[in-house]
């Protein structure tokens, strides 16, 4: 059973969280300021935490790298924070996916379906071949079907998204990862090039189905579900 530690301090959704994830044979567990979280987590090791950022003790950007100093565990943000610096700085400290309130319970359950999916995918063997509409990306060779090239710059990006399928990538970290520390702020370098990409892989670029923009926050990768063979 997945272990889930949910952070809040708001006792009635608490108890909802609690409610929602047991019913769907969840294991939870939870804790109502940042000290407690740390502690929580050290003692019970959940498979998943949902976050809150506005903490009585801490902000929740403390936890987060609080938590990252010793594990990986993924980290879904829960927060009524909309501004793109907060969610963009939480990213950068390690979160894994960002969910504003007010918020629709089925949808943060797929992002911890999805987040929960990609956690056990990292142990298996990275796919070599990924479809984007009718193309098959071949990652090991570095070629697209139908004769579609690609630019060394946005084979990186491509490659850095379809390295973590389903995870929301935050826009500092793409640009860290591709162009370089320097070039964290050049948001236009990420747009210019998405745009790019969408219009040689995606089926219809103006309404992209694998390629897809989290606005003020990074990209993230959706897998098709056609099998490769």
């Amino acid at each position: 059973m997945t272990r889930i530690l949910v952070v809040d301090d708001e006792p009635q959704l608490l108890r909802a969280l609690r409610i929602n994830l047991s019913a769907r044979r969840y294991e939870v567990a939870v804790a109502a300021d940042g000290g407690a979280a740390l502690q929580k987590a050290a003692d019970w090791y959940p498979d998943l935490v949902v976050l809150d950022l506005g903490l009585p003790d801490m902000d929740g950007v403390e936890v987060i790298h609080g938590l990252r100093g010793w594990t990986s565990v993924p980290i879904v943000v829960l927060s009524g924070r909309a501004g793109s610096d907060d969610k963009v700085e939480a990213l950068d400290a390690g979160a894994d996916d960002y969910v504003t309130k007010p918020f629709a319970i089925d949808e943060l359950l797929a992002r911890i379906r999805a987040v929960s999916r990609r956690t056990a995918q990292q142990g298996e063997e990275e796919p070599a071949r990924v479809r984007i509409g009718s193309h098959v990306v071949d990652l090991a060779s570095k070629t697209v079907s139908g004769g579609v090239r690609l630019t060394p710059t946005e084979w990186h990006l491509l490659e850095v998204l379809v390295r973590n399928p389903g995870k929301l990538v935050g826009q500092r970290a793409l640009l860290a990862e591709v162009w370089g520390e320097v070039y964290v702020k050049e948001t236009n370098y990420l747009r210019q090039y998405m745009a790019q990409l969408r219009r040689k892989l995606e089926p219809d670029p103006a309404r992209p189905v694998h390629l897809i923009t989290e606005p003020g926050m990074g990209y993230r990768f959706v897998p098709g579900n056609d099998a490769i063979t």
